[in-house]
C-alpha cells in the first residue's frame, strides 16, 4: 500500500471514529469531514455513509444524542466496546484491553474516557497500523465485533445502522492483506 493510500485510510477511519463519538454541536461538521474522507479513500463505504447522513438530516442534535444513548450505552447488545462483543466478561477482555491500551500507546492514539477498546479508539489505531498488522485487528477484533452490532440493529430503522455498514465496508477493506 502507498503512503498516500494509508493517509486516506487513517483520514477515513478517524472521520469514522469521530462520528462514533457522542455527538457534540459540531456533529454536522465531522459528518462533512467524514463525506469527504470517504469519497477520497472510501468509494465503497459511500453511500451507506449517504443513507446515515439522509436519516439524521431531520434531527436536532438533542434528537441525535438520545438516538446515540439509546442505541449504544443502554443496549448491550450495541455496545461500542469490542472486547464486550468478542469475550463478554471473561478474563479474555482484561487481558485484550490492556493489549489495546499498549497498542493505541504505541500508536500515539490519545485515549478518551471510553476504555480501550472502544471502536473509535480501535478505528484510529486501524488507520495507524501497517497492512498487516491491520488485516489481524480488523479480522480478529473490528469485524467480528461489528458484525453482531449490525446484527443486533437489522430491520430496526435505527439512523446509525448505515453508519455502522459504512464503518464495517472500510474495517473489511483493512483487513484485506493486500490493502
Amino acid at each position: 500500500m502507498t503512503a498516500s493510500a494509508r493517509a486516506c485510510d487513517a483520514t477515513a477511519f478517524e472521520a469514522l471514529a469521530a462520528l462514533l463519538a457522542y455527538p457534540r454541536p459540531d456533529y454536522r461538521a465531522r459528518l462533512a469531514a467524514c463525506r469527504e474522507a470517504l469519497r477520497t479513500g472510501g468509494a465503497d463505504a459511500i453511500g451507506h455513509l449517504e443513507a446515515f447522513a439522509s436519516r439524521v438530516d431531520g434531527l436536532t442534535l438533542e434528537q441525535l444524542q438520545e438516538r446515540f444513548t439509546g442505541t449504544f450505552d443502554l443496549n448491550p447488545a450495541c455496545t461500542l466496546d469490542v472486547g464486550w462483543h468478542l469475550f463478554g466478561e471473561q478474563y479474555e477482555r482484561g487481558a485484550f484491553l490492556v493489549e489495546m491500551r499498549e497498542a493505541l500507546r504505541a500508536h500515539g492514539v490519545p485515549e478518551s474516557v471510553e476504555l480501550a477498546d472502544h471502536l473509535t479508539h480501535l478505528l484510529m489505531l486501524l488507520g495507524r497500523l501497517d497492512g498487516a498488522r491491520a488485516a489481524d485487528l480488523a479480522s480478529r477484533a473490528l469485524e467480528p465485533a461489528l458484525e453482531r452490532v449490525l446484527s443486533s440493529l437489522a430491520g430496526t430503522g435505527n439512523p446509525f445502522e448505515p453508519l455502522l455498514r459504512a464503518t464495517s465496508v472500510m474495517v473489511a477493506h483493512a483487513g484485506t492483506p493486500s490493502s
